[in-house]
């Protein structure tokens, strides 16, 4: 599973990313976020050189459990784990490079 474009329809729990094993983002945001879209462009760009990287995007909100267990503040925020433990955080990029970087730590 590399980038995925859509919002999963239910968040997993904490324990399933956690048991997760191998590299993965867990991005966090909304549909009609302006800074989501906006890294959008940014974020497909940085997945195109790591399809082998596991790409979840999990719509976040007040109560969300998931967005709070990872304690989200700011949309998108995109967790990068190896093994189901956090490696980097970035929280609304505005360009690929960075994004970059911590998927190669995580690849």
């Amino acid at each position: 599973m590399a980038y995925s474009e859509k919002f999963v329809d239910e968040a997993p729990t904490r324990a399933a990313i956690e048991a997760t094993p191998g590299a993965q983002v867990v991005e966090f945001g909304t549909p009609w976020c302006g800074h989501c879209r906006a890294a959008l462009p940014h974020v497909q760009a940085a997945f195109a050189d790591y399809p082998q990287v596991a790409h979840l995007k999990v719509e976040d909100g007040p109560g969300q459990r998931l967005g709070r267990s990872f304690h989200v503040k700011l949309w998108p925020t995109l967790v990068f784990l190896r093994d189901g433990v956090e490696v980097a955080r970035l929280v609304r990029p505005v360009e690929a490079g960075p994004i970059a970087e911590a998927l190669a730590e995580i690849a």
